[in-house]
């Protein structure tokens, strides 16, 4: 059975637990088309990513 060789802390407990507590997805506005969208992802509807054509525009239906 597996044993703890040394008493874990109550810091580096919190260390790991840290990265459990949920954060809200951060949101910035497109300075084109002034939609919001995910820091350093590609805007879906024009398809351009830091001033570059990267996909082909979305058609809206």
């Amino acid at each position: 059975m597996a044993v703890p060789k040394s008493k874990i802390t109550r810091m580096k407990r919190g260390f790991r637990r840290s990265s459990d507590a949920l954060k809200a997805p951060a949101y910035v506005e497109d300075k084109e088309s002034g939609e919001l969208r995910r820091p350093h992802h590609i805007d879906l509807k024009t398809g351009m990513y830091r001033g570059r054509q990267v996909l082909e525009p979305k058609d809206s239906v």
